[in-house]
């Protein structure tokens, strides 16, 4: 069937007038909310926050399980919405789980180093939940950045670490495949971090979005325009755009750190990161380790995250390959379905 110009022209105009439309309906909604689940906070330190998430069961049988996200952007990611939560899939495989949220960085915050975030706001956030249950050792799951958080604290604290699961987390920042490493590598962070003291969170999220510019740009702009009269996918867009672009700023001396340690001297594999005079030797973590990845990350590649299987000391490791991007082991219904419960098998064997 050939086009004519006249029914280009009808189209377009037909166009024009479901985007005008759905433009006038975007306008009238108000902010997304965030966060499905109800939450108390049990402890906060400076500008953190430990919350506790409410579960359908209150059985003392419950396991605890502490989460430790990223600096980079907010772990509401984890409860995006009521159908789109893993930290409801956790609650309904009967975890109890716990989130510490690193809030938002401010000016007199620049000089916060990973012995800050590490030893001091990480560090007494298990301890209050081990104080709170009468625990030894405690289950802790860490997320992109905060998997390495999660691995550096393993290794300088042993003794207080019964179970470690980790998920889209980098160990080997130099394999050939990571774009962002390459990124990295060339910056200046000195010049950086001493030109803005606290590095801006907006131009970290530029960063990001650049490494997949038309799926992350264009595209999605596009393919909104076909979901302007729903209701649902709208407000499914606007809740990811708010995460996307709610990007903290990162306190300086503690990203100066972070990537020279890793992303310029590959310190995990290397054995030269060092945090508190301490040096992080993955081989001290002998307690078992789930490790989570996406197959198809841009961020984190899979090589970067199957390092750690080489790289620790424990012989009861398990990988668990998930068939998306980096988003969408948050998001998508296979993983809300599959994660949780995998997470929650896996510690109830052990």
């Amino acid at each position: 069937m050939s086009i004519t110009p006249d029914h280009a022209l009808e189209e377009l105009l037909e166009f024009g007038r479901r985007f005008g439309d759905g433009l006038e309906r975007l306008a009238l909604r108000g902010a997304p909310e965030v966060g499905a689940t109800a939450r108390d906070e049990v402890y906060r330190d400076d500008s953190i926050r430990l919350y506790r998430y409410r579960g359908e069961s209150s059985s003392n049988s419950r396991i605890p399980i502490l989460i430790v996200y990223a600096l980079v952007n907010r772990p509401y990611m984890m409860d995006l919405e009521e159908d789109r939560s893993l930290i409801r899939g956790l609650l309904r495989a009967d975890l109890d789980v716990y989130l510490l949220d690193w809030g938002y960085p401010q000016r007199a915050d620049r000089f916060l180093t990973l012995e800050d975030y590490l030893q001091s706001y990480l560090l007494h956030c298990v301890d209050w939940i081990r104080d709170a249950h009468g625990a030894e050792k405690l289950n802790v799951l860490g997320i992109c950045q905060g998997g390495v958080f999660a691995l550096c604290f393993a290794a300088m604290h042993p003794e207080r670490i019964r179970n470690l699961v980790t998920m889209v987390t980098p160990v080997d920042f130099h394999t050939p495949d990571n774009t962002l490493t390459r990124i990295a590598r060339k910056l200046d962070v000195d010049l950086l971090v001493d030109t803005f003291g606290n590095v801006p969170g907006s131009l970290l999220n530029a960063t990001f979005l650049s490494l997949s510019p038309f799926r992350l740009g264009s595209q999605k702009y596009v393919h909104l325009a076909d979901n302007l009269q729903d209701d649902a996918a709208l407000a499914n867009f606007l809740r990811m755009e708010r995460w996307i672009f709610d990007s903290p700023d990162q306190a300086g001396e503690a990203f100066r750190q972070f990537v020279k340690g890793t992303f310029q001297e590959n310190g995990l594999i290397e054995g030269t990161m060092l945090i508190d005079g301490q040096r992080i030797d993955l081989r001290a973590i002998r307690q078992p380790v789930l490790n989570v990845y996406a197959s198809r990350d841009h961020l984190v590649p899979p090589t970067a995250s199957r390092a750690l299987r080489a790289a620790i000391g424990s012989v009861d490791y398990q990988e668990l390959e998930f068939d998306s991007g980096h988003i969408g082991i948050y998001v998508s219904a296979r993983a809300q379905e599959q994660i949780p419960r995998a997470i929650g098998d896996w510690l109830r064997a052990r």
